[in-house]
């Protein structure tokens, strides 16, 4: 892997993409943890399929490709024998992955605050037989574990601000920085043509006109009148309703509760968890991480970001 960064995690390892064999049309959606990706998963494949009814549950039609959780060599014969076009999911950063000529990739921006707070309800979601397996396949057993998180919610806030960079088979890496590092791959290349960038707030606020701007980018040809009808069923209380078609690891049982997955789809819940000191302390870190013009975007979702 010499050109690429190496990245891996408890459940993720980039080498993975060594040689996969890519189609000129693949799509590869690779947003940080908690930013959306279930989310441009389903408006890919509503676009592509031009129905909402799919023949499998989201997650077999759109694999983790590198996830270590899963027999890669299935996964990749799943893809193999997929007809219609492919959109592949993975949380590497951009300079972690194959650039090939005719290939777009996909990111979502999340104001981090709410990333946060997503994370933790996802955390405590996780059914505690799916993090033993993937503890135990990277070697990691009972005696491993990391201890319990504080009970205080800030408190669980500070700590993942102001964790460092983690790049290993031992945690998870996710931590604001890990989040910044993935974002920052891709808004230096963000003017770049395969490169192709949404912000979460954004998908929230004009549903329609966001996926307009991704059939667009995906050379989709699709009626004004049918993009409304298709954006219909992305909405997020449509989505939490079908939670057992579209949650993510549905095959590894990976969740307490399908439906929980999809907590609550909105932005500044952080505005009843943070104080003005907790506010400063976040901004103060989130400089040492982040370049201006990322920080602006992250924080409104439209200045600042990329070029429309």
């Amino acid at each position: 892997m010499s050109e690429l960064k190496r990245y891996r995690t408890m459940v993720s390892d980039n080498a993975l993409w060594v040689d996969f064999p890519f189609r000129a049309d693949d799509i590869v959606i690779s947003p940080p943890a908690k930013c959306g990706t279930s989310w441009m998963q389903m408006l890919c494949a509503l676009l592509i399929f031009d129905t909402p009814r799919f023949h499998r549950p989201l997650t077999e039609i759109s694999p983790w490709l590198d996830a270590t959780t899963y027999d890669f060599t299935a996964t990749v014969a799943t893809l193999e024998a997929q007809k219609h076009r492919r959109f592949i999911k993975t949380h590497t950063p951009l300079d972690g992955l194959p650039i090939v000529e005719g290939v777009t990739y996909i990111c979502v921006g999340r104001d981090p605050r709410d990333v946060a707070i997503s994370f933790d309800h996802a955390m405590a979601n996780v059914a505690p037989e799916a993090m033993q397996k993937a503890a135990a396949m990277v070697g990691l057993g009972p005696d491993d574990a990391p201890p319990p998180p504080p009970e205080d919610p800030v408190e669980r806030f500070r700590i993942w601000a102001d964790a460092e960079f983690i790049n290993g088979p031992d945690g998870m890496g996710a931590t604001m920085a890990n989040m910044i590092h993935h974002l920052q791959t891709y808004w230096d290349r963000r003017h770049e043509p395969h490169v192709v960038l949404f912000h979460y707030h954004e998908l929230l606020a004009d549903l329609p006109g966001q996926m307009r701007r991704l059939a667009d980018a995906l050379g989709i040809d699709v009626t004004t009148e049918r993009i409304e009808q298709l954006a219909a069923e992305a909405a997020f209380d449509r989505m939490r309703d079908r939670a057992d078609e579209l949650a993510p690891g549905l095959d590894s049982n990976i969740w307490r509760s399908n439906r929980a997955f999809f907590h609550s789809g909105t932005s500044g819940q952080w505005r009843g968890l943070l104080g003005p000191d907790d506010i400063r302390h976040y901004q103060d870190r989130l400089a040492e991480l982040a370049s201006p013009d990322l920080i602006d975007w992250l924080h409104t979702g439209s200045a600042g970001g990329p070029d429309r």
